[in-house]
């Protein structure tokens, strides 16, 4: 398998769309730290660009990826390879090469500049969140031979997670806004990975401050050893339970 994920690690780092990514993200957080030089408005200000590009680009480059790699998968099982242990290790190339051009675009200026709490927590939460959609893109990607239909379903997939999940949070909040909520917007947030990052950076911003008792809440809980934990473990689960689903219809797929 080690042989196999340095084949794909090495290819991927030459394609420009990595480049282009790394270097998009490295130029966009420098240049934020040139405009202010207080490190926790530049984390509140690449916030964005963590919870919309972030996902994005790796559900997108992902799904592109499976396909344009299916001939390599057709030489490989060809071979006495096991199917699970290409897939395992399409996975690993992909979210290395992915997670390492993050680290390095966002998670290098952090760190120099000094982001404290918030910027390794958006560290954190970045490469979490790319572990999560690579994982789901590959689950879009195995349901269908069709890489048109792979890709809607993927951007869908963002579109969902990124935006009307939000809009069906605020719904419930202004219609049983008479109603204590923090326990079921709680569950709510646990099942959307976007929202989670989002939290956990919010509470290590100080802005819970604004959200009333709510974010007292929510603060109390997610600045807590036993809220961290509860918020990696569930990103692990979002990591693991699509990508375990994928191997199951892997293995049973007709390639």
């Amino acid at each position: 398998m080690s042989r196999i994920i340095k084949y794909i690690f090495y290819d991927l780092l030459r394609t420009r769309f990595i480049l282009l990514y790394l270097v998009f993200l490295l130029i966009s957080t420098l240049a934020m730290f040139q405009l202010d030089s207080d490190p926790g408005k530049v984390t509140m200000s690449l916030l964005n660009i963590l919870l919309m590009i972030v996902p994005l680009v790796s559900i997108i480059f992902t799904t592109i990826h499976f396909y344009n790699s299916y001939e390599f998968m057709e030489l490989m099982l060809a071979q006495p390879v096991n199917r699970k242990t290409v897939l395992i290790a399409q996975y690993i190339g992909v979210s290395v090469a992915l997670a390492i051009a993050f680290l390095i675009g966002v998670g290098g200026p952090l760190l120099i500049f000094g982001g404290g709490a918030a910027g390794t927590s958006m560290i954190l939460s970045g490469i979490m969140l790319t572990l999560v959609f690579v994982s789901l893109a590959f689950l879009a990607s195995v349901l269908t031979s069709d890489k048109a239909k792979a890709i809607g379903g993927a951007l869908l997939l963002w579109f969902y997670f990124s935006l009307i999940y939000d809009a069906f949070i605020l719904w419930v909040v202004y219609n049983f806004g008479d109603y204590p909520l923090e326990k079921p917007i709680l569950v709510l947030i646990s099942l959307n990975p976007v929202d989670l990052a989002r939290v956990m950076m919010l509470m290590k911003m100080d802005i819970s401050a604004l959200m009333g008792y709510t974010g007292a809440f929510y603060r109390q809980f997610f600045s807590s050893s036993s809220g961290i934990l509860f918020s990696v473990v569930v990103l692990v689960f979002w990591i693991v339970i699509p990508f375990y689903c994928t191997l199951k219809v892997f293995v049973k797929k007709d390639i």
